[in-house]
């Protein structure tokens, strides 16, 4: 099978049927052998009725349903399990993803060579409040993940089957899917400038969460994926450092008391000395943290290992 597009929903009834039959009109135009893989993340509407009557009607398109909605993140890893295609392509149900850049992202996959292609919404139909917090979530991550793409967020992206069979996609991790493929060792990833198009039914369902979740995953993204099997390099040299300032900083105080006192001249005692107390609390701190990265080393260790090392093989998996 060429491509498997997948489809994360919740509650979108009106757009389906016209997404439906877009991406059908393009795949048949490029003779594409495909499935949609239409993950219903627990809608209220009749999105899932839908779906099993797209279904009926054409036997490429696939539905999951979740009993209760779990988020963007849990459709797309099941999803990615179960789909099929030597290209899986990623699109919103919104409409606001236009199907006719498969045959292009599909290229450049196939063609060129990429792991992972992510879409560019250079010219956007969204408001101020989104925008303008979206540029400045773009610029730091790619200040902190070194990948150099505008839109991390949007949701039209390619990827090589590998790729989604080795990557885990959780919480809210869908934002971050572009650094979780460069730590899993699939470090071609391209951009496609692509064209995106007003909302036209329905309403966003992302809410002001996202300015706070968005940032606490990025940092668990970039800790998990340089530290995540080695945490004792990240607290053990945080803890060593800060216990050795303690230790040198009492050190000091502690001589610097004996000199004075040699010298007959008059000095506090140490305990009088509020520096001896932040010397103190850094050396305790220092062996918190050292010994927290001692136990996260133990527990990574023994944890199940999933796709711990990465290959590939001569004969790739062909379904």
């Amino acid at each position: 099978m060429d491509i498997s597009i997948v489809v994360p929903l919740y509650n979108e009834e009106e757009s389906l049927p016209e997404l439906e039959a877009w991406i059908r009109r393009v795949m048949e135009a490029n003779n594409f052998s495909y499935e949609i893989v239409m993950v219903d993340d627990g809608s209220t509407d009749s999105s899932w009725r839908i779906v099993e009557e797209l279904a009926a009607k054409n036997p490429c398109v696939r539905g999951i349903k979740f009993r209760r909605n779990y988020g963007k993140s849990a459709g797309l890893h099941t999803a990615f399990e179960a789909a099929r295609g030597d290209v899986v392509i990623t699109m919103d149900a919104d409409l606001q993803d236009s199907p006719d850049e498969i045959p292009e992202l599909y290229r450049m996959i196939k063609e060129d060579g990429y792991d992972l292609v992510s879409g560019w919404k250079k010219k956007r139909y969204d408001p101020l409040s989104k925008t303008i917090p979206t540029k400045f979530y773009n610029a730091t991550t790619r200040w902190i993940t070194g990948i150099k793409l505008h839109d991390f967020n949007c949701g039209l992206k390619a990827y090589r089957k590998q790729v989604v069979k080795s990557i885990e996609v959780y919480g809210e991790m869908h934002r971050y899917i572009p650094p979780l493929a460069k730590w899993a060792g699939f470090k071609k990833i391209g951009e496609k400038v692509v064209q995106h198009q007003a909302r036209k039914y329905g309403v966003t369902k992302f809410g002001l969460m996202r300015f706070i979740n968005g940032p606490l995953d990025l940092l668990s993204v970039t800790f998990v994926g340089r530290f995540g099997k080695r945490p004792m390099h990240l607290f053990g040299t945080i803890g060593l450092v800060m216990f050795l300032v303690g230790v040198f900083s009492a050190l000091y105080i502690g001589l610097s008391k004996l000199y004075r006192l040699g010298q007959g001249m008059k000095t506090i005692l140490v305990t009088d000395n509020p520096y001896f107390y932040i010397a103190l609390t850094s050396i305790v701190l220092g062996t918190m943290l050292f010994l927290a990265g001692f136990l996260a080393e133990l527990i990574a260790r023994n944890a199940p290992n999933r796709n711990t090392y990465l290959i590939e093989t001569t004969t790739d998996d062909k379904d």
